[in-house]
C-alpha cells in the first residue's frame, strides 16, 4: 500500500488565497461603513441607539428614563467613530450621558452620571465622557477656588475641596474638566511673597515694629490695601516681614535707616505709656535692673554700662525716661512693651431677690363686772397684755377724762375691728365687754441689681443707700432754773442700702476669680421714727470662680417663723365654747426667701464695652420714654419739655448740642 504524503507547500498556497479573499471582503465592508450619512427627523432616541449599536458594534443598556425625540441632519458621509461622537453630542443636548463599564455602555440621565464609575483622568477619555479627577493645588487654597469654579460646573457635575490635602475633586465631562484644569493652572501660580527676618543691632525690635505698623496702616493714595505683616521677635531682637516683595524692600530700607547706633551721650529714650502708670512702673524697673547688675558683679561678670542705668517717670506726659546701654535698653523696653498693654475690664452684676410673706391673726375678748353699788356684789375684770386696749384701759381713760380731761379714743382703739357692749348703772350692776379681731396679710418682693465695671485685678466699690439717724443719747432740762441747761440728743448716722465691693481676676480661658463683699441693709417695717430703729442686715464675704457671662448663686436665706400667743384665765379659759370669753389669741407667721446671685462678663476690647454701655443707656432711655406724657410736655406746665436722654447716635455725634439737651 502506497502512502500519501501531505504537502505543507500546497497548504500554504491555499491559506494565502483565503487571506486575500478575507481582506478583499473586509475592505468592501469598511468602504461601505465609511459612507454613513445619518438623517433623522423626530426619531425616537431608542431607534438611534439601535442604529449606533449596529454601526459601531457597541453594546448599550438604556435607562427607562431615557426618552426623547431626536432630529439630526447630515449632508456629508460620516465614519463610525464620527457617528458615535455625534451620538454622544445628541445625548448631551437632551440631558443624557453614556457611561462606559467594561464592554457595556450605560445611557442614563445627567443627574445620575456621577454615581457611576468613569474615567479618573482626561488622557484616554473622549470629550463627552464622564471624568472624575483629583487636582493638587499648590500655591492657592483649594477652598478659595470652589466659589470661583462653581459657576463653570453644570448641575449634574460635582466640585468639592479637601482642605486637609489642599486638593480639588471635579466630576464632569472630559471637555469641561480640561477647561477647568487650564483655568486652575493659570490661577495656581506662585507669587513673590515671602517672610524675611531682619536682625537689629542697635534698635529695639518692638519699637521698630510699632513705628512701621503706624506707617503701614496709612491708606495708599490709590485706595489699594497694603498687604504687609510685621512681627517683633524679642528673643533675637529681629523683625519679621511678610508681604509683597516691593513692600518688603521698602521696609528693609527703613529698618536699616532706623537701626543706627546712638551717638555718645545719646543713649536716652523717652517711652510714652498708653495704659500703665509711669510713676508706679519706674521704681520697679530701676530696682529690677539694679538687682541684675548686682548679680552680674557678684559673678565676676562686668555689667554692660556699669551703673549708668536710670529710669524716672514724667507725670505730666505719663512717660518713662530711660538712660541705659543699647543691650540693656532693648531688654528694658521689651519689658515695658509687655506690661504696657490694655487690660480687660469686667462687668459685675449682682442680683438680690428678697420675698417676704407676713400673715397675722388676732382674736380676744376682755370684760369687766362691777356690783359694788349693791354692797356685796362681785367685782371682776379680764385684761390681756398682748390683746391691745381692753376694758381696763378704756375705764382708766374714762376716769382721767372725768376729772377735767378729755378722752382720746384714737390711741385706745387698736387695729382691726373693736366691738363693745355693756351697761353703766349707779344703783345696779355695771358690766362691759370688748371684742377685738384682726387678720392681716403682707407680701414684700424686693429685687435689686447693682452693677459695676472695673479693670482686671482692681478693687471696685459700689454703695447705694441712705444715711439713717440713730439716737445714741439724750439729756433733758430738769433743773429748777429755767434755761440753765439746754436739752439735747446725740445722733449717729449710719448708711443703709446696698454696698458691693469686688476684685476680679481673669484666669486662663473664660473664667474669673471674684473676691466679693456684699452687704444689704434696710430698716425693718416696724420702725416708726428716729428712736428704736431696727435694721435688717445681710452680708456675704466670699471668693468664687465663675465663667464668663454665667450666673452663680452666692448664697441666701430661707427662713420660716411662726409665733403663736394664747393668753387665758386659768381653768375658765379651757372650758369648751364658754372659755373663749376668757381667752386672747394671736398668731404671726413670717416667711423670708433671700437669694443673692452674681453675673460677671469680660470686656476684652472696646467693642464689647460699647455693646454693654449702649444696652444700659438705651434701657434707661426706654424707661424715660415709657413714662406717661414723656413724649409731650410736663403736666400743668405748658411749654416745658420733659428731660429725656437723647438718642445714643446723636449724643455721640454731637456732644455740644446734646450737652445742652441734658442740662434742660
Amino acid at each position: 500500500m502506497k502512502k500519501r504524503q501531505f504537502s505543507f507547500r500546497g497548504f500554504g498556497q491555499y491559506a494565502v488565497c483565503a487571506l486575500l479573499l478575507s481582506l478583499i471582503s473586509l475592505s468592501s465592508v469598511l468602504a461601505q461603513q465609511q459612507s454613513i450619512t445619518p438623517n433623522y427627523v423626530g426619531a425616537e432616541l431608542r431607534a438611534i441607539v439601535q442604529a449606533v449599536s449596529a454601526v459601531t458594534g457597541k453594546n448599550f443598556i438604556i435607562d427607562p428614563r431615557v426618552r426623547a425625540e431626536v432630529t439630526m441632519l447630515s449632508s456629508t458621509p460620516m465614519t463610525p467613530d464620527a457617528f458615535y461622537a455625534a451620538f454622544l453630542s445628541i445625548l448631551q443636548v437632551h440631558g443624557f450621558i453614556a457611561v462606559t463599564t467594561g464592554d457595556v455602555i450605560k445611557i442614563v440621565p445627567d443627574a445620575s452620571a456621577r454615581q457611576y464609575p468613569g474615567y479618573t483622568s482626561t488622557d484616554n477619555a473622549d470629550g463627552d465622557d464622564i471624568v472624575t479627577q483629583v487636582i493638587q493645588v499648590r500655591n492657592v487654597g483649594a477652598a478659595q477656588l470652589v466659589p470661583i469654579l462653581r459657576p463653570l460646573v453644570p448641575q449634574y457635575g460635582h466640585l468639592v475641596a479637601h482642605p486637609g490635602s489642599n486638593m480639588l475633586i471635579i466630576s464632569d465631562r472630559a471637555g469641561n474638566v480640561n477647561r477647568l484644569l487650564s483655568i486652575i493652572r493659570r490661577i495656581d501660580q506662585s507669587n513673590d511673597e515671602d517672610i524675611e527676618v531682619v536682625p537689629l543691632l542697635n534698635a529695639s525690635a518692638g519699637e521698630i515694629v510699632r513705628v512701621l505698623t503706624a506707617l503701614t496702616q496709612t491708606p495708599r493714595a490709590d485706595g489699594a490695601p497694603v498687604s504687609i505683616n510685621l512681627v517683633a521677635d524679642a528673643r533675637t531682637n529681629s523683625v519679621l516681614i511678610g508681604g509683597d516683595k516691593s513692600e518688603r524692600l521698602r521696609l528693609r530700607a527703613l529698618i536699616a535707616h532706623l537701626d543706627t547706633p546712638l551717638e555718645d551721650g545719646g543713649d536716652t529714650q523717652v517711652r510714652y505709656l498708653r495704659y500703665a502708670d509711669a510713676e508706679e512702673l519706674a521704681p520697679k524697673l530701676q530696682q529690677h535692673f539694679a538687682q541684675q547688675q548686682g548679680a552680674a558683679g557678684a559673678g565676676g561678670i562686668a555689667a554692660a554700662g556699669g551703673n549708668q542705668i536710670s529710669v524716672w517717670a514724667d507725670l505730666q506726659t505719663n512717660a518713662l525716661v530711660v538712660n541705659a546701654p543699647p543691650k540693656m535698653m532693648r531688654s528694658l523696653l521689651s519689658i515695658v512693651d509687655k506690661i504696657d498693654i490694655r487690660r480687660a475690664q469686667v462687668l459685675v452684676e449682682a442680683i438680690i431677690v428678697e420675698v417676704i410673706a407676713d400673715r397675722t391673726a388676732e382674736l380676744g375678748i376682755t370684760w369687766a363686772v362691777d356690783g359694788s353699788s349693791r354692797g356685796n356684789s362681785p367685782v371682776a375684770a379680764t385684761n390681756f397684755p398682748d390683746g391691745g386696749a381692753g376694758v381696763v384701759q378704756l375705764a382708766g381713760a374714762a376716769a382721767g377724762g372725768g376729772s377735767g380731761g378729755t378722752i382720746n379714743p384714737t390711741g385706745l382703739i387698736g387695729s382691726g375691728i373693736t366691738f363693745g357692749v355693756g351697761r353703766l348703772s349707779d344703783s345696779g350692776t355695771s358690766f362691759a365687754a370688748i371684742l377685738r379681731a384682726l387678720e392681716g396679710d403682707a407680701d414684700t418682693n424686693i429685687i435689686s441689681t447693682p452693677s459695676i465695671v472695673t479693670t482686671d485685678n482692681e478693687e471696685a466699690t459700689l454703695s447705694v443707700g441712705q444715711e439713717v439717724p440713730f439716737v445714741t443719747g439724750s439729756f433733758s432740762n430738769t433743773g429748777g432754773v429755767s434755761g440753765s441747761v439746754n436739752p439735747f440728743q446725740t445722733i449717729r448716722r449710719e448708711q443703709i442700702g446696698v454696698k458691693l465691693t469686688i476684685t476680679p481676676q481673669i484666669n486662663e480661658g473664660d473664667s474669673l476669680l471674684l473676691e466679693i463683699a456684699q452687704e444689704i441693709s434696710s430698716i425693718a417695717q416696724s420702725a416708726a421714727g428716729a428712736v428704736d430703729l431696727i435694721t435688717n442686715e445681710r452680708t456675704i464675704d466670699t471668693t468664687v470662680i465663675v465663667d464668663d457671662g454665667q450666673i452663680l448663686v452666692l448664697g441666701g436665706l430661707l427662713e420660716d417663723q411662726l409665733r403663736e400667743s394664747d393668753q387665758r384665765v386659768p381653768i375658765l379659759g379651757r372650758i369648751p365654747f364658754l372659755g373663749a370669753l376668757f381667752r386672747s389669741r394671736s398668731t404671726d407667721k413670717v416667711k423670708t426667701n433671700l437669694m443673692v446671685f452674681i453675673r460677671a462678663k469680660i470686656l476684652r476690647d472696646s467693642t464689647q464695652t460699647a455693646i454693654e454701655t449702649n444696652a444700659k443707656y438705651n434701657y434707661i432711655r426706654d424707661i424715660q420714654q415709657g413714662r406717661r406724657g414723656s413724649k409731650g410736655g410736663v403736666a400743668i406746665m405748658p411749654g416745658t419739655d420733659r428731660p429725656t436722654l437723647p438718642p445714643l447716635d446723636d449724643f455721640l455725634g454731637n456732644d455740644t448740642a446734646n450737652a445742652d439737651d441734658l442740662r434742660q
